[in-house]
């Protein structure tokens, strides 16, 4: 498949590596340019192009990059983008690095309010694992205690697609219903980093709480950092 990776950070960075080693045709870019990312596309195979360039003429885009970042990109990005599945891998961090976006303050599912900004269906996946672990964990099918990613949107067609890509990436993908549900997924959630198998996926988000706790809620001096979160 055509793969755009849009945001070269952690999560971005080691999708292009793995996708691109299974094969796929992968384009990663950065809000500073491709001349930015030559390593990373000579370690990985993929090429650095624009960001109008991921999003065009692919097959799935994945948007990975700050939640309070997402509202910068061009309005018009997704305009040549045809049929092409949207993927959200984003993770709301109020105190860290966000600051507060009143929509998910007030109950707004991060990746529905992403898909508003983007004025595209998204499709939830990759948010709920470490980036080191989804470079090195993923097994063969059938493989006991394999890790499973949930998977959350309202196309199923646009699910199955990405749900492939899991399972090619070594996990097993569990269908965690419409973006609507996405909460269930969210940081804070009983399946947030804590690389269950697929069963203890399934029960994880029927043990998810819709209300957000304290930790991941923005402060009057949010946002401070990942080491110092306010």
């Amino acid at each position: 498949m055509k793969i755009g990776i849009i945001g070269a950070g952690n999560i971005g960075s080691t999708l292009a590596r793995r996708l691109a080693a299974l094969g796929h045709e992968v384009s990663v870019a950065n809000s500073r340019g491709p001349e930015t990312l030559r390593d990373l596309a000579a370690q990985t195979g993929a090429k650095a192009t624009s960001v109008a360039e991921a999003a065009s003429n692919k097959d799935v885009v994945v948007v990975t990059i700050p939640e309070k970042n997402v509202p910068e990109l061009p309005k018009d990005l997704f305009e040549g983008a045809g049929d092409a599945v949207v993927v959200d891998t984003g993770n709301y961090y109020p105190q860290q690095r966000d600051g507060r976006i009143n929509d998910i303050e007030q109950g707004m599912t991060e990746s529905r309010w992403v898909a508003e900004q983007l004025g595209r269906p998204v499709i939830k996946a990759f948010n709920n694992i470490y980036a080191q672990h989804l470079l090195d964990d993923g097994r063969p099918a059938g493989t006991p205690g394999r890790i499973a990613l949930p998977v959350a949107g309202d196309d199923d067609a646009a699910k199955a697609v990405v749900m492939q890509l899991i399972d090619e990436l070594g996990f097993d993908p569990i269908d965690a219903g419409t973006l609507d549900d996405s909460w269930r997924q969210q940081p804070g959630s009983p399946v947030y980093t804590t690389d269950l198998d697929a069963d203890g996926v399934r029960h994880a988000l029927t043990q998810a709480n819709p209300e957000r706790s304290a930790e991941w809620r923005a402060t009057s001096s949010s946002p401070g950092t990942f080491t110092d979160p306010r």
